[in-house]
């Protein structure tokens, strides 16, 4: 399933969300593998239908649900490894990924207001089945405040998985559109400006789980970095 979930958000030849037709997301929600407790309907109809945010230039719902597809497919991974997490972690991290950016604004430079927005939108909308983890769900998406106020190397392997996710949105097959266009966009930048700060940002890149380090290796880097090269060379 992880190459599945994968390709439903950045198959290079996909510019727009789909193979939804696969019916990877509603076996993600419905939990059809039993990987955590209960299923995720009740969130995915919040998000879906109540979230301010789903057409922003980047926050927006493709990033919320790529970072959650990757906490699942990270999951999955430590699923039959000696670091694992239970089903009621796995629960917390997914809920956690789903509302991690809810409500964004679309404007770049306030993440601990942002972060709070995203905050009360779970606490507005949370089940009374999470009622007593919502302490360590927020906390997970308080960890996702970028610049990082905790190093990576200090959180848990659900908040390690999270950040993970959250950066990788870089390396996908429509970061152009996303970082370049989108984000760019949300920090008022041009597009040929966010992509002369590529360079500088992924030789930065560093993941602290062994999953993105599989999923996303130093030679996956390197080669984002001559896609850059290429792309700044026929724009000069």
């Amino acid at each position: 399933m992880a190459q599945e979930i994968h390709a439903v958000f950045d198959n290079m030849n996909t510019p727009h969300l789909g193979h939804t037709d696969r019916g990877i997301i509603p076996k993600i929600i419905t939990n059809v593998d039993g990987l955590y407790e209960g299923d995720l309907r009740h969130y995915f109809k919040v998000l879906f239908q109540k979230a301010r945010n789903l057409t922003n230039p980047y926050h927006n719902f493709r990033h919320m649900f790529y970072v959650f597809c990757c906490c699942f497919e990270s999951c999955q991974y430590y699923q039959n490894r000696l670091e694992k997490l239970s089903a009621r972690q796995v629960r917390n991290l997914l809920i956690a990924a789903m509302f991690h950016d809810f409500d964004h604004s679309g404007v770049v430079g306030h993440d601990d207001l942002e972060i709070e927005r995203a905050i009360r939108g779970l606490r507005k909308h949370v089940l009374p089945e999470d009622k007593h983890h919502l302490v360590d769900i927020e906390k997970l998406i308080r960890d996702t405040q970028f610049p990082y106020a905790v190093s990576s190397s200090e959180l848990d392997l659900s908040g390690q998985i999270l950040r993970d996710a959250d950066l990788s949105q870089a390396l996908g097959g429509v970061w152009m559109q996303q970082i370049l266009f989108g984000l760019g966009d949300e920090m008022n930048m041009t597009p040929t400006a966010m992509l002369e700060t590529q360079t500088g940002f992924l030789r930065r890149l560093a993941f602290s789980t062994a999953w993105a380090e599989e999923k996303f290796p130093k030679d996956h880097i390197d080669r984002k970095i001559e896609e850059v090269h290429g792309l700044l060379s026929i724009l000069e």
